[in-house]
């Protein structure tokens, strides 16, 4: 009997001396469209959202580059195979990829970004951007010596054009206040139709583009096209002249060698709402549905000036908070076909 209770004794010992197996981190793992995780807009910024959650979560963030659309679905299905606890894909051409998969992997966890596409087990993030635009527009009209400013997408898609019609009406408005008459270039808001480059990842056609639409006089351009933007900074660099309004993120900061050349920037806080996602997964209240950035929840907004301020007319600037709360009233409309349902 001595000996079976010292056996035991020993066998309690040993197992309290075992080490304890750390449970596995959350994985979450985000893939990227052609812009790749580096483009100074979208895929970045959600990224830092999932970089974020590393430090404040203790999660693994994983990326997977897509280099064409061809990517899309097997990037996403190595995610699966991965058994990755959330799979982030950013940017509206990810859309059908991101739905194949939802269906075939209901027990799987997924957030779209700039897509919604209205699945139980998916999270939209969608974002409000022609509210911020709007503002953008509104400001370019007022600094433009020339009289004409410019704007164009990578692609003719609502993600892309939300931003352009926002722009277009935010100089309307501008025209229909100061009685003047500032001509934009790349979207008609009457036709809804614009100029696209079809890439968002080829900078020479964002030169190009730049290039002739300075030529007809725009002195101010936002391109709505991720990394093809560079292009339009380096036309403006050859030409000595000319201010780029970034999107998706902070140019003044995404572009440190060219701060004398952002005006501003239309923002859209994906860092915050993926790290919104995240938590949801890692505390375990994760459901499907729809988060919407706007003005109003501070989801999408007008950087700063910066550097730059001073070129902004004063008034102006005083009338922008005012502005946000008649856009966030619906005193100043919209077009209700941009409109993100939640």
């Amino acid at each position: 009997m001595k000996k079976i209770s010292l056996i035991l004794a020993l066998l309690v010992v040993l197992v309290l001396c075992m080490p304890v197996m750390a449970a596995d981190p959350i994985k979450i793992c985000q893939v990227t469209d052609t812009g790749g995780v580096d483009d100074k807009s979208f895929n970045e910024t959600a990224w830092n959202g999932v970089l974020q959650a590393e430090k404040e979560f203790g999660v693994e963030g994983v990326v997977l580059e897509s280099t064409s659309d061809a990517d899309y679905a097997p990037n996403i299905e190595q995610f699966i195979d991965d058994e990755c606890d959330l799979i982030i894909t950013v940017g509206y051409m990810l859309s059908d990829a991101t739905i194949a998969a939802s269906d075939a992997y209901p027990d799987f966890k997924f957030s779209t970004i700039d897509a919604s596409i209205s699945k139980p087990n998916t999270v939209d993030q969608v974002f409000q951007t022609d509210e911020a635009a709007f503002l953008a527009g509104y400001v370019a009209a007022s600094v433009t010596k020339t009289g004409v400013i410019g704007t164009y997408g990578g692609m003719c898609i609502p993600t892309v054009t939300i931003f352009m019609d926002g722009y277009a009406r935010g100089a309307a408005y501008y025209n229909e206040t100061h009685d003047t008459n500032v001509k934009v270039l790349g979207w008609d808001v009457e036709k809804q139709e614009g100029t696209c480059v079809d890439s968002f990842d080829d900078l020479e056609k964002g030169k190009q583009v730049t290039i002739t639409m300075m030529d007809q006089g725009a002195d101010i351009i936002m391109p709505v096209a991720g990394p093809v933007g560079g292009g339009t900074i380096a036309a403006m660099e050859d030409r000595g002249s000319g201010y780029v309004i970034g999107v998706d993120s902070d140019w003044y900061y995404a572009y440190p060698e060219n701060t004398d050349m952002i005006l501003t920037s239309v923002v859209k806080k994906m860092d915050s709402t993926t790290l919104e996602v995240i938590k949801s997964v890692v505390d375990g209240t994760f459901k499907g549905g729809l988060i919407v950035g706007t003005l109003a929840t501070k989801g999408v907004d007008l950087a700063p000036f910066h550097d730059l301020e001073s070129v902004v007319p004063a008034d102006v600037i005083a009338d922008l908070d005012p502005i946000r709360e008649k856009i966030i009233s619906g005193e100043i409309a919209l077009n209700p076909a941009f409109k993100q349902v939640k």
